[in-house]
């Protein structure tokens, strides 16, 4: 891709994911994710209905008339990105491929990062880290982050969520809101999960076709496993090739959504022909 194609791809989706997070996510993403605490602000005058617990006595004392501590929220945060972008990404049957949906997430959620004055970061995985760009402010980063995403070539096809999430946990020490993005069509990832849950605010993101949840019957036909890189010849009029596929399938989304359950993390599942905003603000207003 040409400078001049990959700037206007940027664009296209700044101007689309920028107007959603403007007029849509950027006041539920502020009430859904807290800051870490109050701070002092400031002490003023006593008023009628402030809270008693909050009067400065050493001032009051000072100038014989009640004042009280003002307290504001400590806002700033870290975003974490976390993006699969191995081979099964790279997967469409509808107007979008996988990788092209969570591109528009990923921005999306980092244009609403950006109106809360809160860093963002980005990590690329596939079965290691493939690029790791360090939390921070501002538009033009936001930028950097939507262009790795467009053009981005990973050295592997494979998927390791464990080793994304080891990774997370030795560079971010303090808390962060995360949020992973992938198919999840894996497993093994359940106690790091655990681990990174434990310290940080996570959410899943499932971004799917629909194609994936079963095989049509069309008879023999050659697939390509678009991780391993294996073809093979599947008899698709098979009963037991489409339900033992069907279950191993069913399988990766119950580990799934039972892995970020039981660590206390939250679960997006958005399929690429459903609107990601409704499932965004879905789960941003329940969790508000």
């Amino acid at each position: 891709m040409d400078t001049k194609e990959l700037l206007k791809k940027v664009r296209k989706i700044e101007i689309k994911t920028r107007r959603l997070s403007d007029h849509i996510f950027g006041g539920e993403y502020h009430s859904t994710f807290k800051g870490r605490g109050m701070t002092f602000s400031e002490v003023r005058q006593y008023q009628y209905g402030d809270d008693v617990r909050n009067i400065d006595w050493n001032v009051t004392a000072r100038y014989n008339e009640p004042y009280i501590k003002v307290f504001e929220e400590e806002r700033e945060l870290t975003m974490m990105l976390m993006v699969d972008v191995s081979g099964s990404e790279f997967f469409g049957t509808e107007a979008q491929f996988k990788n092209e949906v969570v591109t528009e997430i990923a921005a999306t959620l980092a244009f609403s990062a950006t109106q809360n004055n809160d860093k963002i970061g980005l990590i690329l995985f596939s079965d290691d880290v493939e690029l790791y760009i360090p939390p921070k402010k501002g538009r033009s980063h936001v930028l950097r982050i939507i262009r790795e995403l467009i053009e981005f070539q990973p050295k592997s096809k494979q998927t390791n969520v464990a080793e994304a999430l080891k990774f997370l946990s030795n560079v971010m020490k303090k808390k962060a809101i995360v949020f992973v993005l992938s198919d999840f069509i894996t497993d093994d990832y359940k106690q790091t999960l655990k681990i990174a849950s434990g310290r940080h605010d996570v959410t899943g993101i499932r971004v799917y076709d629909k194609r994936e949840e079963d095989i049509p019957n069309i008879g023999m036909v050659q697939m390509q496993d678009e991780e391993s890189g294996e073809l093979m010849l599947v008899n698709t009029q098979s009963k037991t090739v489409r339900r033992n596929y069907s279950k191993y399938y069913k399988e990766r989304v119950d580990y799934y959504k039972d892995s970020f359950t039981k660590s206390g993390a939250g679960t997006i599942d958005c399929r690429v022909d459903e609107s990601y905003v409704k499932k965004l603000l879905g789960y941003f207003k329940r969790r508000g």
